[in-house]
C-alpha cells in the first residue's frame, strides 16, 4: 500500500506545525508544512487551516477541511484506498485539514490532456470537444487505466463537483486524488475529467466497494459531515448498486470543472 495511505497524523495531542510554504495554485489558504508529534518522526503535509477558507454559497454546511476528512475516512473504511491519510486536527497553528504529502512520479498529460480531436490515441477516452486558442480542434481525453476509474467510482460516491488533472497525484505505482472539499453535497454535482466510463456497467469488485460503503459510511462520517450529507452518501451507492453502472452526466448541473486542467 502508499505509506500516503498509512501515515498516522496523528493519534496523540495536535501536532506542532512548522509552515514552509504557501502553495498558490490552491484558491483557499493552503500551505506545505512539517508536523511534529511526541513519539513520531516529523511528517511533511499539506495543511489546509479553517480560518483560510472562503464561505461558498452552494455548500453553505460544515468547512472544507471537514468535507476533506471525510473524503480520507470514507475511502479508507470502504476500501477505494485513494485519498492520502487527512485529519480534522487542532494544531499549534489553529483548526484545519492536515493531510500527508504525495511526491508524484508520473507526468499527468500521462493521463489527462488535450489531443488534436481527429488524432485521440488507443487506450484514451474522449471527454469534452473544444477549440484551442489557435482555433484547432482539440478534445479532453483521458486514458482508460483501472487507477482514474477507481477514482471516478469514488468520486461518483462522495459527488465530488471539482475533479480536475491537477487533483491527481499518480505515485509509486498508483493514482491517489486530493482537494475534496468540494464533495458530500446533496444535491448532485459530479464535476469531473474522468467520465470515460459513463455508464459502464459496474464490475464485482466495485459493487463490493459500494457494499462497503454502505455499511461503513454512517460510523466514520458522523462529526465530519450533516445528516443529510451522510444519508445521500448511501442513496447514490443504492442507486449505483441498483442502475449496475457508473453514473452519466446530468443536464442539470455543468460536468466538467473549470478549469479542467
Amino acid at each position: 500500500m502508499h505509506p500516503a495511505l498509512t501515515t498516522p497524523l496523528f493519534a496523540g495531542p495536535g501536532p506542532t506545525l512548522r509552515v514552509l510554504g504557501r502553495i498558490r495554485t490552491a484558491s483557499n489558504a493552503t500551505y506545505l508544512a512539517e508536523a511534529d508529534c511526541p513519539g513520531e518522526a516529523p511528517v511533511r503535509c499539506v495543511w489546509k487551516p479553517i480560518v483560510g477558507e472562503r464561505p461558498l454559497w452552494d455548500f453553505p454546511d460544515g468547512t472544507l477541511a471537514a468535507r476533506e476528512a471525510a473524503a480520507y475516512e470514507l475511502s479508507a473504511a470502504a476500501g477505494f484506498d485513494v485519498v492520502p491519510t487527512t485529519r480534522l486536527v487542532r494544531s499549534s497553528a489553529g483548526e484545519g485539514a492536515l493531510q500527508t504529502w504525495v511526491e508524484t512520479d508520473e507526468d499527468l498529460d500521462d493521463l489527462v490532456c488535450l489531443a488534436p480531436t481527429d488524432r485521440i490515441p488507443p487506450g484514451w477516452f474522449g471527454v469534452l470537444d473544444a477549440t484551442d486558442t489557435y482555433g484547432r480542434d482539440v478534445t479532453l481525453v483521458h486514458r482508460d487505466d483501472p487507477r482514474l476509474r477507481r477514482l471516478a467510482l469514488f468520486d461518483a460516491v462522495v459527488n465530488n463537483s471539482d475533479r480536475k488533472r491537477v487533483h491527481l497525484l499518480p505515485s509509486r505505482g498508483t493514482v491517489l486524488g486530493c482537494d475534496h472539499g468540494l464533495c458530500f453535497h446533496v444535491e448532485p454535482k459530479l464535476r469531473t475529467v474522468l467520465w470515460g466510463w459513463a455508464g459502464a456497467c459496474l464490475r464485482a469488485d466495485e459493487a463490493a466497494l459500494l457494499e462497503r460503503t454502505r455499511t461503513v459510511a454512517a460510523e466514520v462520517l458522523a462529526g465530519l459531515l450533516t445528516r443529510a450529507e451522510i444519508a445521500a452518501v448511501m442513496t447514490r451507492a443504492d442507486a449505483m448498486l441498483a442502475a449496475g453502472a457508473l453514473p452519466a452526466p446530468q443536464d442539470s448541473w455543468p460536468s466538467i470543472p473549470w478549469p479542467p486542467l
